[in-house]
């Protein structure tokens, strides 16, 4: 068993809409920047693990990147394939079976929203036909149940979603870089009551690459590793009221969420009072406000405040996706994850530019957020 992971390279390809450029030509740029990053080449990897949802099989990446007969194992687990990938990889080295790989996710997903069998989730067609595998209708529900219980006015999902578009326009990787202002954001088409148009995220493209290997010999490869403390992966308890979820118990439970950012916290022996700088799912507008309570970040009802007051801003007390989050990148299904990675290690490495966190931050955390109510956290330091 070996004492930790570290992160030594990083590689990205940026998000949005790149017409002509294949999801796999995507990750093959993504993973080359991630070797490039970390002074390796793809015969030094032991191991990948990798996912896309909708761009093709990630193992068939090595016709591209080399056919050195490593490991590579696909991994397809929703929005979490990211996260799922990274939790395998260090898994992978932890155990002691190997000390060096790669983790790739990336997607091209077709223009307009998801288009879901229920049948692949367990559930009858009837559950389609009320139109509820349109996400838009679940998390419009949710926030504005979650609204009403905590006394929150609906006026800060606007704010949340104007932060996204101003730090994305920082963001070079960025998909969406046009500032909005709450009012427009407000303003916009109404898509499910509270949440206007601005305040969804849109399917994408994309692709982000990571380097790991054992935390004893990081430093051979990189002059500033990210440490990745803990990493947990959770999926949904009976009575949590999740993405697909058919029915809802009269007895309600904590999200997945809960549990997955516990484990992470408690695996690297760090609270999240320590947190200096986090990326949550962000879906929506609404996720994220949910989220900041449910990864412990504050406490439930806390977040009106803590918004308007500026404290998850760049240069607030707790910067929350810093880069613009999924509302301003788009989601590329099994990139996200690993995005809110990258963005972390640009800010534990002070290579963040001009959405670099002051002070450069010491502890970053990570959550995502998918169906059918999966949720994966890390916890990462330098």
């Amino acid at each position: 068993m070996t004492d930790g992971v570290a992160i030594v390279g990083i590689g990205m390809h940026r998000f949005g809409r790149t017409k002509g450029v294949s999801g796999r030509a995507q990750a093959v740029h993504a993973a080359r920047e991630a070797l490039r990053d970390a002074g390796l080449s793809f015969s030094d990897m032991q191991f990948g693990f990798g996912g896309s949802h909708s761009a093709g099989d990630a193992d068939t990446l090595v016709s591209e990147l080399g056919l050195t007969g490593l490991p590579f194992i696909n991994v397809a687990n929703g929005c979490a394939t990211g996260g799922s990938a990274l939790i395998s990889a260090d898994a992978a080295i932890r155990s002691g079976q190997h000390e060096l790989g790669i983790v790739i996710g990336f997607d091209k997903h077709p223009r307009g929203a998801f288009n879901v069998d229920p049948a692949e989730h367990g559930i009858g067609s009837w559950y389609g036909e009320t139109g509820m595998m349109v996400t838009t209708q679940f998390f419009g529900m949710k926030i504005q149940r979650y609204l009403h219980d905590h006394d929150i006015g609906s006026d800060v999902l606007a704010l949340i979603a104007e932060k996204a578009f101003r730090n994305g326009a920082l963001n070079p990787n960025a998909w969406r870089r046009d500032r909005l202002t709450a009012a427009e954001i407000a303003a916009a088409t109404m898509i499910s009551h509270p949440l206007t148009q601005y305040m969804y995220c849109s399917p994408g493209e994309g692709a982000v690459a990571l380097v790991l290997c054992r935390a004893d010999q990081a430093r051979r490869y990189s002059d500033e590793p990210v440490f990745l403390k803990g990493a947990a992966f959770r999926s949904r308890r009976y009575g949590s009221f999740e993405v697909y979820a058919p029915w809802i118990a009269a007895e309600r439970a904590e999200s997945p969420t809960v549990q997955a950012s516990q484990a992470a916290f408690e695996a690297a022996g760090i609270a999240p009072s320590e947190v200096d700088v986090a990326q949550i799912q962000d879906t929506e507008s609404g996720a994220e406000l949910m989220h900041m309570a449910e990864t412990g970040l504050c406490e439930h009802g806390e977040q009106e405040h803590l918004i308007k007051a500026g404290d998850n801003e760049i240069e607030g007390r707790l910067p929350i996706n810093t880069d613009g989050g999924c509302i301003a990148n788009g989601e590329p299904v099994g990139a996200s994850g690993l995005r809110q990675i990258y963005e972390n290690a640009l800010q534990l490495r002070g290579d963040a530019g001009a959405h670099q966190v002051p002070s450069r931050p010491h502890v970053g955390f990570t959550h995502v957020y998918g169906a059918p109510g999966i949720s994966a956290c890390t916890v990462l330091t330098r």
